[in-house]
């Protein structure tokens, strides 16, 4: 019987490993971040319950209840004012969004995803025979924007961008379901 309980015991040990060492996509519906990239910064403060975009006034807020936990100056995409509503408008979209993804590899040196377009934005667009487009992010600048944000604040193609440094703390405070609610 002992001989037993260590083939069991052995044979979970490997059981786990393996399972560590597992490279294929998640069976979740949310990649899991943990042990995305582990040079980068990890928070372990209050949790985020909301961002708040203020695209008027270029400012973003990561709060927990009422209390502002950090905020940032940003820029917008090309074309800052009104919502986006087709793909290439070079708007940044208004509304309620949640974060729904995170890219350690992003070009722009990392990349917190928000669930643009919604289904309204969606059937708005086909309304018209176009796509609403996508892939709105949360991102640093990478060696693109550090040429680009200099000559001109709003540069990107309708996502919300901050420095590198400043998009490692959103990649690391951030969850997935995060509400995100940017304003005009």
């Amino acid at each position: 019987m002992p001989s037993l309980n260590r083939r069991h015991v052995s044979l979970g040990l490997l059981a786990a490993l393996a399972a560590c060492g597992r490279s294929g996509p998640s069976s979740s519906p949310l990649p899991s971040r943990a042990g995305d990239v582990p040079q980068f910064k990890r928070y372990f403060g209050p949790p985020v319950t909301q961002v708040v975009v203020q695209k008027g006034q270029r400012r973003m807020h990561l709060l927990n209840g009422q209390t502002v936990l950090k905020s940032y100056d940003f820029g917008l995409g090309n074309q800052p004012i009104g919502h986006k509503q087709f793909e290439g408008d070079g708007k940044t979209p208004e509304g309620l969004y949640f974060v729904d993804r995170f890219n350690p590899r992003s070009r722009y040196h990392l990349s917190v995803g928000i669930s643009y377009p919604n289904e309204r934005d969606k059937a708005y667009a086909a309304q018209f025979g176009r796509d609403a487009g996508g892939d709105i992010m949360f991102h640093g600048r990478g060696p693109e924007g550090r040429v680009l944000a200099p000559r001109n604040r709003d540069w990107t193609a309708g996502c919300i961008a901050i420095t590198d440094n400043e998009i490692e703390d959103v990649y690391a405070m951030l969850q997935p379901r995060t509400p995100v609610m940017i304003y005009a």
